[in-house]
């Protein structure tokens, strides 16, 4: 279901660069109204229609303000939306750009980790529940292959929130489904985006395709679990890594 002009409309957290970017532009060139939430003010050299109108500036850190976020979203949207996508991801690193481990992350940085990459998905959908439904919609959370490895540049904090993100999933798709609601994940290997660590090409050289990912193939996913292509499949984790997970 689209709205009264036949226009289907999609919401996408962490869209200013990398995996965000790329799905934004694959859904605006199948006629999709994307709105998009970050951290960041509107970039005008972004290069799709709409854009600053359909921009929510939202720090999801903060549980209060994806809270106010979610009135902001119903304001924009005509009583339907189409597709939640729950991209927006964090990692951060020690002072010399080396990973957080168990042993010296923070409390406050697991916090801030987990509202990013994990509440604020569950928060979002429960918040738009009866946008989704009014339109049979899909939600799609980005997990991660770290989040069912230990991984040489991820943190913990990162991994482990990834994880219970791929476990919110099934939870999500049992409870969403009656309602029409499609939710499934995506868990992305080695993309080419801004967040990579050097000495990512050792491990590309192990990957059964032997390259990195292109942000755009993953987009390409993203949409498929939320057209109706895929209107059989929920409650799912699609691994997009090469088969890095191999």
């Amino acid at each position: 279901m689209s709205d009264s002009d036949g226009v289907k409309t999609m919401l996408l957290t962490g869209a200013s660069r990398g995996i965000g970017h790329a799905t934004v532009k694959r859904f605006s060139a199948a006629g999709w109204r994307v709105l998009t939430c970050s951290r960041q003010a509107f970039d005008v050299r972004c290069p799709w229609p709409g854009g600053e109108e359909n921009h929510i500036q939202v720090d999801l850190a903060d549980p209060n303000d994806t809270i106010k976020a979610i009135e902001v979203v119903k304001s924009k949207i005509n009583g339907s939306l189409d597709a939640l996508v729950n991209n927006a991801g964090i990692s951060p690193k020690d002072e010399d750009g080396g990973r957080l481990n168990t042993l010296d992350t923070d409390l406050r940085t697991w916090g801030k980790v987990f509202h990013v990459n994990f509440f604020a998905s569950v928060v979002l959908a429960r918040g738009l529940k009866d946008e989704l439904s009014a339109a049979k919609g899909s939600v799609v959370n980005v997990t991660s292959i770290a989040g069912a490895r230990v991984h040489p540049f991820a943190g913990a904090a990162y991994s482990t929130s990834k994880a219970a993100l791929a476990a919110l999933t099934r939870e999500m798709a049992h409870d969403f489904g009656p309602l029409g609601v499609r939710v499934n994940a995506i868990a992305p290997g080695e993309v080419e985006t801004s967040i990579l660590s050097p000495g990512t090409e050792k491990i590309v050289e192990g990957l059964p395709l032997r390259r990195l990912g292109q942000p755009s193939e993953v987009a390409d996913v993203i949409y498929f679990l939320c057209s109706d292509q895929s209107s059989y499949v929920t409650g799912t984790e699609i691994e997009v890594n090469a088969g890095q997970h191999v």
